[in-house]
């Protein structure tokens, strides 16, 4: 158990620095780009999981259509995530994002009625501190974009990691009724053994055609996958003779314009992959406590390799939003 959690939070916080490297402001479907490229590969691992897992394949097509509002609440939080990134810094979007958890108690406290602990409570309200601080004192980003991209824009791109959170919020907890119990469950023709299995291949093959569905849509706009030029946008250098010229890729250097979010959407995949075992040989409390180490990974690693900097201030608030999550975890 602890070694595929171990490399399913590693995988994903990988993941969250290549999807800021692979997100371009200049680009202007990048996020939906991103978006296919995890689809692609999701298709592909559930494809494997699909034959090999046992999962009722008569079934499925019906539990394809059963699990969709869990799985379109999961893709289009997602590609909120591809999207703000492009704009602000990781070091903020993702401890906003990874406080969904907060949310789930509260939806279960609503709809269930089902009773929260005081601690849960006071952990709740660390959480929803830590991220308002957040955002109140990062008042240099908020100038930066505002300058850059306008007042509009900038505000949808913070408040991007906000609907993350609660899309994301809404399908775990949607997903309590799918994947809880055999008895409970909304699917069909399941089993323990593959109950989960179920679920992710249906969630993981909506992305893939959700992912075809944009592919269709980007060819409609003419802008290419391997590209991160925009529409009529050309690759110009000077040559010898300080003459302007276009310049045309090979296959090799237009998935390297996109090496970025190709890598980001393998590591996602290997997250997705080790973290649903994890689930099926242990227990969901640990699955979330070390959820919380996924955000720790990102949050260092963009301060090493993408070189971000925030105020004194914004790290307390960080250091008490992850505070709060691992207080939640235990509440679990």
């Amino acid at each position: 158990m602890w070694f595929f959690l171990i490399v399913s939070t590693l995988a994903w916080g990988i993941a969250e620095i290549f999807y800021k490297k692979g997100s371009l402001e200049k680009e202007k479907y990048s996020h939906l780009k991103t978006t296919v490229f995890v689809g692609i590969f999701m298709g592909i691992y559930a494809t494997v999981i699909l034959f090999t897992q046992g999962v009722d394949l008569a079934s499925f097509p019906i539990n394809l259509v059963r699990y969709l509002p869990v799985a379109l609440c999961y893709i289009v939080s997602m590609t909120c995530s591809y999207f703000g990134v492009r704009f602000i810094q990781e070091s903020i979007s993702d401890p906003i994002e990874n406080t969904s958890g907060a949310i789930v108690p509260i939806l279960c406290a609503i709809f269930l009625h089902e009773e929260l602990e005081p601690l849960g409570w006071a952990a709740i309200a660390v959480v929803a501190v830590g991220i308002l601080c957040v955002g109140f004192f990062d008042k240099k980003g908020k100038e930066e974009r505002h300058k850059n991209f306008g007042k509009t824009l900038a505000i949808w791109a913070i408040a991007m990691p906000f609907c993350y959170m609660l899309l994301d919020a809404v399908g775990t907890f949607l997903d309590i009724f799918y994947t809880d119990s055999v008895e409970t469950t909304l699917l069909i023709g399941v089993t323990e053994e593959n109950l989960e299995h179920t679920a992710n291949c249906a969630y993981e093959f909506t992305f893939f055609f959700i992912s075809i569905g944009i592919l269709i849509f980007l060819k409609a706009k003419g802008e290419k996958l391997f590209s991160t030029k925009n529409k009529g946008e050309k690759n110009i250098e000077v040559d010898a003779n300080e003459q302007a010229v276009v310049v045309k890729e090979n296959i090799w250097q237009k998935i390297l314009n996109q090496k970025w979010k190709i890598l980001a959407a393998i590591f996602e995949t290997i997250g997705q992959a080790t973290y649903l075992f994890a689930l099926s040989e242990g227990t969901g409390i640990a699955a979330v406590i070390l959820g919380a180490g996924t955000v720790i990974v990102s949050f260092i690693l963009s301060r090493i390799f993408l070189k971000e900097k925030l105020t004194w201030l914004q790290y307390i608030f960080i250091a008490i939003i992850f505070a709060g999550i691992i207080m939640l975890s235990f509440v679990g």
